[in-house]
């Protein structure tokens, strides 16, 4: 009996601790709750109460990782916005070369189509040569280009650009050849006043603006702004290329010949390319066939 007292001693109320009686109720109405919410959905008003306690607690245990990943998502979204804007400026930069190339090779082209609508009709054949070296001094008046004997040049061959008359061709060797310039002082173009059809020499004065007609009397009828042409004289080019322009002409009564300056009209300074010129030359009337002399005649005579 005694023992029994002491095992129903050990499981009476008084010795439930207050926790467990807590534990006790909780669940209690926590089976309660479950039975009302199965049933009737009557405790939805508690649920949303409850949804409105915790909402607080939910955000502050999530904040630390929503931190976290905005921080990432923003480190890693600066990192490919600096490599997206590194690579568009590399683009921008092969773009501006590439539309540069596209802009030379677009004035080349129109420098070259000049060229081809300034071709004499006499012309059997037309090169173009692109100019390596300028040679412009006070004494020399030359350019070097990249074309020469392989390529069939000859000395002595016009040499024009898309505006008129460039010089011609002297030193002539196997890829390259040099140009005397109009300009030159030792070179001279025979030309003729398109207005009148007055035939003249016209001479380089060591300036690539300026050329010099010293050989016409005070009389001749030139005057500002007459166009010279090449005359088709001396074998060199051919009749009717455009080579200068009238810019000044002064008469001194002392002096026996008028002072006539002209501008040429090719680009002599800033040409990159020039064309090179074969063309038909006038053919040579024949030679008359010599008769019998009376003597060599009288000599057959018996």
């Amino acid at each position: 009996m005694v023992a029994l007292r002491e095992r129903g001693a050990r499981f009476a109320p008084r010795r439930v601790s207050s926790l467990a009686w807590r534990a006790i109720v909780l669940i209690g109405i926590s089976l309660a709750i479950m039975v009302l919410d199965a049933r009737r959905d009557g405790v939805g008003w508690l649920r949303g109460g409850l949804a409105h306690v915790v909402a607080p607690l939910h955000r502050i245990v999530e904040a630390p990782f929503a931190i976290h990943d905005a921080v990432s998502s923003s480190l890693t979204t600066r990192d490919s916005l600096r490599a997206e804007v590194a690579g568009l400026k590399t683009q921008v930069q092969q773009d501006a070369v590439a539309l540069a190339r596209l802009r030379a090779l677009e004035l080349e082209n129109e420098r070259l189509q000049h060229l081809l609508d300034v071709t004499p009709r006499e012309a059997l054949r037309t090169l173009t040569a692109r100019v390596l070296n300028v040679d412009l001094d006070s004494i020399r008046q030359r350019v070097l280009v990249d074309r020469g004997s392989a390529d069939g040049l000859l000395s002595a061959q016009p040499v024009l650009d898309a505006h008129g008359v460039v010089g011609q061709t002297t030193r002539i060797n196997a890829t390259t050849a040099e140009i005397i310039l109009l300009s030159d002082s030792n070179h001279a173009i025979p030309v003729q006043i398109e207005r009148n059809g007055l035939r003249t020499i016209a001479v380089g004065t060591g300036d690539p603006s300026r050329l010099a007609l010293p050989y016409l009397p005070r009389n001749t009828d030139v005057q500002v702004g007459d166009k010279l042409v090449t005359s088709g004289l001396g074998g060199v080019y051919p009749a009717d290329l455009p080579v200068a322009t009238i810019t000044d002409v002064r008469r001194d009564p002392s002096q026996p010949l008028v002072q006539v300056r002209a501008a040429p009209v090719a680009s002599l300074d800033r040409d990159r390319e020039v064309m090179i010129v074969w063309y038909r030359a006038a053919p040579a009337s024949p030679a008359p066939t010599p008769e019998p002399s009376r003597q060599t005649a009288k000599g057959k005579s018996p």
